[in-house]
């Protein structure tokens, strides 16, 4: 049994940043490369960076991304 990841971005690039939601919820800044992947997933968080070129991008995976998008602008505001 495979879990999902918590959060999926499309990203344009191979090399993505994280750091969680920011702020003090968040974790250290990370750099992360996709190698020869189309893929990353970020060790703090599990968050899950997706080239967008990539055949792994679904409308499942975009549908999580618009609800985690939501979901980090909501706490933003309310901090």
């Amino acid at each position: 049994m495979t879990i999902d990841a918590p959060e999926t971005v499309i990203v344009n690039t191979t090399r993505v940043a994280c750091d969680g939601i920011g702020g003090g919820l968040g974790h250290p800044k990370v750099y992360l490369e996709m190698g020869n992947q189309d893929f990353v997933e970020c060790p703090y968080c599990d968050r899950r960076f997706v080239l967008a070129s990539s055949s792994d991008v679904s409308a499942e995976a975009s549908a999580k991304t618009a609800v985690g998008q939501v979901k980090a602008a909501a706490e933003r505001e309310s901090h």
